[in-house]
């Protein structure tokens, strides 16, 4: 007789006993996080085993695995829910977020389709957002692992609207005029991915010039789409900015987009970072333009704090994106009975995922926890304290602000008065890496008009301006230190 795995079943009791030490560990993990190092590296002891150790043969008790997991890996995370971690675009955790993981992978559904809950949450937490950025009902979109694919999401669709041809079919080896896309020297560098990716190829995107505030120059923009029709090709996509990661720089929305559709180029803004702060009324004008996007890419698990993975790409004629995707021929397509076993129309069909996990519950308690107004108030704060590093950069003679304050990036560096012009780079990158090993805070870095700079990008509401103060002493402290050594 066949009996159930007796690893695999376990009783109320076990479920009850290794749940309860596993939320003991997460609230103290979360609570305990402003008293540690901001970051610790891993061992060189760690990680060799890591990288040696063979796969377990026997299966071990759950609380020697929970005792493993406390001893090598909690202690060494990567930073990003302690109050003074600002680099990147890394958000700290949403409690409600983490939670919903859990019972999202307790469920455990593929959210390719179906008439189950997953999938018309999915759709709920997809209507919100075209919703609260301005797009009509015909709109469709579905949760994807991050900015980058859902800036390849949009993009396909943008092929498959504006080559001309049937791409499905025939593919790019067949294009009589040669394909474009353009984005922006400041664009993320998931676009050049995507671009490769769809068979565009590296040579046909445009890589167009900014101006003084880092927004996309307009003016080239519409040049070089002109200049290439002139020339044979056909323009296909813009990819926009909502939030570059360089410096928060938000393109001029509304202006690409009228150059678009004066000549019928399809209109991508990548809002992976940026494109929340629509919910904050310091930005929204800024972000109206998101409304006339053909497709937009926008990370939840960036400034929404929702823990990864949580990308959205949303496209303005949801037609086109199941046509882009679908393997279903459009005369046996069925939308099917919302209240059969096939549910709407399957999100495999507006993607390349078939088998998707659920996303959407984390999102969705989010959203319920925190509301639109609650995340106003979360992202007003984030820009608050952005704002005060700025003034408080500009106003600091051993600091210079190396870009316009937008969003809630501030681009900064040590530069004491008097100090070697030349040699501003290597001390910053000196600062750097100390200040982030030294565990007192956490700043990235990048570059900006050729110069290296320190970069604090706001998304932690965990954060006040007295981290900001402690942020400021340890760089001055530490640039002061290796200005003597030079």
């Amino acid at each position: 007789m066949i009996t159930p795995d007796p690893r695999s079943h376990w009783n109320p009791d076990d479920v009850r006993r290794v749940a309860h030490r596993v939320a003991d560990m997460l609230a103290d993990y979360l609570t305990t996080l402003p008293e540690r190092p901001v970051f610790t590296p891993v061992p060189i002891a760690d990680a060799e085993r890591f990288a040696t150790e063979a796969p377990p043969a026997a299966g071990a008790d759950p609380d020697a695995i929970l005792d493993e997991f406390e001893r090598t890996i909690a202690k060494y995370p990567f930073g990003n829910g302690h109050p003074r971690f600002w680099g990147w675009v890394n958000s700290p955790p949403a409690v409600m977020g983490i939670l919903a993981e859990a019972l999202a992978a307790a469920m455990n559904p593929s959210v390719a389709g179906g008439n189950h809950a997953a999938v018309h949450l999915e759709r709920q937490v997809v209507r919100w957002f075209t919703e609260l950025i301005g797009l009509p009902a015909g709109a469709m979109g579905l949760l994807v692992s991050g900015g980058s694919m859902a800036n390849l999401t949009g993009l396909a669709a943008a092929r498959h609207a504006k080559a001309g041809f049937d791409v499905r079919s025939r593919g790019l080896q067949s294009v009589d005029r040669p394909l474009t896309v353009y984005m922006s020297a400041e664009g993320h560098g998931c676009v050049r991915k995507a671009a490769e990716l769809l068979g565009f190829g590296g040579d046909a995107l445009r890589t167009i010039p900014v101006t003084g505030r880092m927004q996309m120059d307009v003016a080239a923009l519409a040049d070089a789409i002109d200049r290439d029709i002139a020339a044979g090709c056909r323009p296909v996509a813009v990819a926009a900015s909502a939030g570059t990661v360089n410096t928060g720089a938000i393109d001029a929305l509304e202006d690409i987009a009228a150059v678009c559709r004066q000549r019928d180029v399809w209109f991508h803004v990548d809002g992976a970072y940026g494109a929340a702060a629509v919910l904050s009324s310091r930005y929204r004008d800024a972000l109206k333009g998101l409304a006339a996007a053909d497709s937009i890419a926008l990370d939840p698990h960036k400034w929404l704090y929702v823990p990864v993975e949580a990308g959205l790409a949303l496209v303005r004629d949801g037609a086109i994106l199941r046509s882009a995707f679908s393997l279903v021929p459009p005369y046996l397509r069925t939308d099917g009975d919302p209240q059969g076993v096939g549910g709407p129309p399957w999100f495999s069909e507006f993607g390349f995922q078939q088998s998707r996990g659920f996303r959407a519950l984390k999102v969705w308690m989010a959203l319920k926890y925190y509301g639109t107004d609650g995340y106003a108030r979360a992202i007003d704060h984030d820009l608050d304290l952005a704002a005060y590093l700025a003034g408080a950069a500009d106003a600091d003679p051993d600091l210079e602000l190396m870009a316009p304050a937008s969003l809630s990036i501030v681009c900064f560096r040590y530069a004491p008065a008097g100090g070697d012009a030349g040699a501003l780079d290597d001390l910053n990158k000196q600062l750097l890496e100390r200040l982030q090993l030294s565990g007192r805070a956490f700043l990235s870095s990048t570059v900006v008009r050729g110069q290296f700079v320190l970069r604090a990008c706001f998304v932690n509401p965990l954060s006040g301006q007295s981290d900001i103060d402690a942020m400021l002493q340890a760089v001055k402290e530490i640039g002061s230190g290796l200005g003597r050594k030079g």
